[in-house]
């Protein structure tokens, strides 16, 4: 009997709800705002921010004070001083794989970096990769992020922030000597990393969501700096050498040096790259210019000057890089040029491409990067220091060669230019049916897939490079242009004892990868080397294993160039063919180096 009147009651009830939050609704639309009922709210999301504005977390330490940083949780930071004498001083803006990083302003006086956690970062602008200024604590730290764009759609990161104090030195932005404690400064090298992961390419974006901390183990992914890295639009990489090794050289102080380059494609502007790579110290640029190279060191005409932000000179922190500014100069295809940059304060060890194969210039005291004459430039070197890159105005973008000594041109004629990549590029512009693509030569004398010759910090006298993996984001993604990549490597791997299954998965994760960046990549068989004392009959048998999985479709390539039928002996398939043998048994001489080039499909490098 007590049922109808509470159903009454709560009719009532609803009835008086109705009303009070129609009146609400009333007043809130006269006032200009739209209430948002209990039943349909969320929990506010924090807006995006900057990322100096989410600054949690203090990694850096003056060396007199050492306890007013506690970067790892432990009490442990960065060295003030060490960061200075890098060239990494606050509130400076550098160049790292294409990137424009800058080191937090509060480096040394407050919290200067943020432990990802989800937090929302406000970053504006469309590029082909985000750009992260990272290092983990407690051990690497990964996590999956997500960026959002100015269209309202998503896509989600995966980033990695290896260790300070472990992470690999091969892939380090930059490497300091010493480790702050509270106590005392500990002689121990400690990291900075520059990671960048692949973005929907020409959509602006207008946020990213950090990766969350890890619920349970786990480093933590501490963050300095991050930005859009900008597409290379308008350029095209015309010629380029990786950086091999951190040498001795010179010394050289207030000298000028002249370097010689030969193009693969031309155009109307020019800029060049400049790179720091491996370093510990900075490097200061006087002066630059370029020129077309008439006979020796000497120009044919005036050398054109080259500025950098404006600046006749610049520096360049350890790790970073610097490209100069456009400027208006016909770059003549398949031509040599000189690259002249003075070095005024003294240089005593440099990042350097061991395996010019060509010669190259020193001055004498002074600067003469302006000169047209050679009469300055008293001595030759056969490598070059510190230039990777020279890109020409406007063009259909670049192929890249990821190799070894045999891309190099190891064994080539000196001063000839007759490296499988010239002999290529040289090919791409006497025909009309293929883009005249530039053509990039990113092999290193040495060189493995998967493990490194050189460590990739300090002074060494090898130049055998960080493996192709290592370097596979500085030497391929951030290469101006890049349309498609050329994987002629392992070689290198089979003769020093490395298996068929690993270097099948390196050959797969630089395709994994490459493939994310929105690259073609082609592979390329091993050619056959028996009579070189270390190509023993288990090393062929390794590098067989291989060059199967290079032809399978199985391997993920997009396509594949089978170098070991082009140069080996049918007679003997395990020895390359007398004709092409440089003598050595392993590097092709000028004909091998030309028939490599010239079985290539030209269409296959289309993107």
């Amino acid at each position: 009997m007590a049922q109808p009147p509470r159903r009454t009651h709560k009719r009532r009830e609803s009835v008086l709800r109705r009303r009070i939050w129609g009146a609400a609704f009333i007043l809130a639309v006269c006032a200009g705002v739209t209430p948002v009922t209990a039943a349909h709210a969320a929990p506010a999301r924090p807006g995006p921010l900057p990322l100096e504005r989410l600054f949690d977390n203090r990694a850096v330490s003056d060396d007199t004070r050492p306890g007013e940083a506690d970067f790892d949780g432990a009490g442990s930071s960065l060295s003030a001083q060490d960061l200075t004498a890098a060239g990494w001083t606050p509130g400076r803006t550098m160049e790292l794989d294409r990137a424009r990083l800058t080191w937090p302003r509060a480096a040394g006086s407050g919290p200067d970096n943020v432990r990802a956690n989800g937090q929302s970062v406000r970053v504006n602008g469309r590029g082909d990769a985000l750009a992260f200024l990272v290092a983990g604590t407690g051990g690497d730290a990964t996590g999956s992020g997500t960026v959002r764009y100015a269209d309202g759609s998503r896509s989600t990161y995966r980033l990695t922030a290896p260790d300070w104090r472990s992470g690999p030195l091969a892939t380090k932005a930059v490497a300091l000597p010493h480790r702050n404690t509270p106590y005392a400064q500990v002689p121990e090298k400690t990291r900075l990393y520059a990671v960048t992961v692949p973005v929907r390419k020409g959509h602006r974006i207008s946020s990213v969501d950090l990766p969350r901390a890890p619920k349970a183990g786990g480093g933590a992914l501490h963050v300095f700096d991050l930005s859009v890295r900008a597409a290379t639009s308008g350029w095209t990489g015309s010629w380029s050498a990786s950086p091999a090794g951190y040498t001795a050289v010179g010394p050289w102080a207030d000298r000028t040096i002249r370097l010689v380059v030969h193009t693969s494609t031309g155009g109307p502007k020019v800029r060049i790259r400049l790179e720091n790579t491996f370093a510990a110290t900075p490097v200061r640029i006087g002066s630059a210019s370029v020129a077309v190279q008439g006979a020796g060191a000497t120009a044919l005409g005036k050398p054109v000057p080259l500025t950098f932000r404006g600046s006749s000179g610049t520096q360049l922190p350890a790790g970073g890089q610097a490209f100069s500014d456009p400027v208006d100069f016909d770059v003549p295809e398949s031509a040599n040029l000189l690259v002249s940059f003075h070095l005024p304060d003294p240089v005593t060890a440099a990042p350097v491409h061991s395996q010019a194969i060509q010669r190259s210039y020193v001055s004498t005291t002074g600067d003469h990067a302006a000169e047209a004459d050679g009469s300055s430039y008293s001595s030759t070197i056969s490598y070059w220091p510190l230039l990777t890159g020279v890109d020409v105005g406007g063009g259909p973008g670049s192929v890249v060669l990821l190799g070894d000594s045999i891309t190099d041109g190891v064994k080539s004629t000196l001063d000839a230019n007759h490296r499988w990549p010239n002999v290529l590029a040289t090919r791409l512009l006497a025909q009309s049916k293929v883009p005249h693509y530039g053509v990039l030569n990113e092999g290193i004398s040495a060189n493995r897939v998967v493990a490194d010759r050189y460590p990739g910090d300090g002074l060494s006298t090898d130049t055998g490079g960080v493996s192709a993996l290592h370097r596979l984001d500085r030497d391929v993604f951030a290469q101006t242009s890049a349309r498609t990549v050329v994987v002629f490597q392992g070689v290198n791997d089979v003769r020093w004892g490395a298996s068929a299954e690993q270097v099948e998965a390196g050959l797969r994760e630089i395709v994994e990868r490459a493939h994310a960046r929105g690259l073609k990549v082609i592979g390329a068989t091993i050619t056959p080397c028996e009579g070189e004392a270390l190509c023993t009959p288990a090393a062929d048998e390794q590098r067989e294993a291989i060059n199967s999985f290079v032809r399978s479709a199985g391997s993920g390539f997009d396509g594949f160039l089978d170098f070991d039928a082009v140069v080996r002996d049918p007679a003997h398939p395990a020895r390359m063919l007398p004709a092409y043998d440089s003598g050595d048994h392993l590097h092709p001489g000028d004909p091998g180096l030309k028939a490599l080039a010239d079985s290539i499909d030209l269409n296959v490098l289309r993107p």
